[in-house]
């Protein structure tokens, strides 16, 4: 999901953050770290890790290709869905009535 930082940047922050960790005691630490030498808010580099971690599977839950997919899907769906009403209401008017003349 694109936002207001370039993706090398985000890559830039989260390589910093990988090599200050050993020489903090938490996550918590080592990203209240970086985040202050970067000038991005810590919540925001947290959630760059989560999604990392997300991807790379060190973390249980969607990855975000999957997540696109997903997405995609039910925008599918629900166009798909849209059609088939219109196809229903459209038939209601098609079929022949017993009432009307031959």
């Amino acid at each position: 999901m694109p936002g207001p930082y370039p993706e090398d940047f985000r890559q830039r922050a989260l390589r910093m953050l990988s090599e200050a960790r050993p020489d903090h005691k938490t996550d918590h630490a080592a990203i209240t770290h970086v985040a202050a030498k970067l000038g991005v808010n810590p919540g925001t580099l947290r959630l760059w890790k989560k999604r990392l971690d997300g991807d790379e599977g060190r973390q249980p839950g969607t990855s975000g290709e999957a997540q696109a997919e997903i997405k995609k899907l039910k925008k599918q769906t629900a166009e798909l869905e849209k059609a088939h009403e219109i196809l229903r209401s459209v038939s209601v008017f098609s079929r022949p009535s017993s009432t009307a003349p031959r």
